[in-house]
């Protein structure tokens, strides 16, 4: 049976630019960019998951809104179930301690980085809003 791993991402919105992180290089898919978040865990809702990775990976607070879209995709490690929200910040400045960078970019521009297969119908629905 294939491992089902529930996850969150956070589209954290700001000046009109989207928070992207760059997973580093000793995880799994190493370079590529997602929306950063992470396991849902017992007993927690995706509002309080999404705020809990948040504070723990980015050091920040975030508002937690709008539901942007869930995908499942099945990768070696298992099937990641990924619902993304709209996110906005509400305190602290974001600093990686988990990802390898992080980077602003208009939502014009998301496709100009190499994002991890689960994270891409959020990206095209992200654009598709802001278009």
């Amino acid at each position: 049976m294939i491992k089902q791993i529930r996850v969150v991402g956070a589209v954290v919105l700001r000046d009109g630019l989207i928070m992207c992180a760059q997973r580093g290089s000793n995880g799994t898919l190493p370079g590529l960019w997602e929306f950063p978040g992470g396991k849902i865990e017992a007993g927690e809702t995706h509002h309080q998951a999404l705020a809990r990775e948040i504070n723990e990976e980015l050091g920040c607070s975030v508002r937690v809104g709008a539901e942007i879209t869930t995908t499942v995709y099945e990768y070696s490690f298992g099937e990641v179930t990924l619902t993304t929200f709209y996110c906005e910040l509400v305190s602290g400045e974001p600093r990686t301690t988990e990802h390898a960078a992080l980077t602003w970019l208009q939502p014009a521009d998301l496709n100009s980085i190499e994002w991890a297969p689960a994270d891409i119908p959020a990206v095209n629905q992200i654009q598709a809003d802001f278009a």
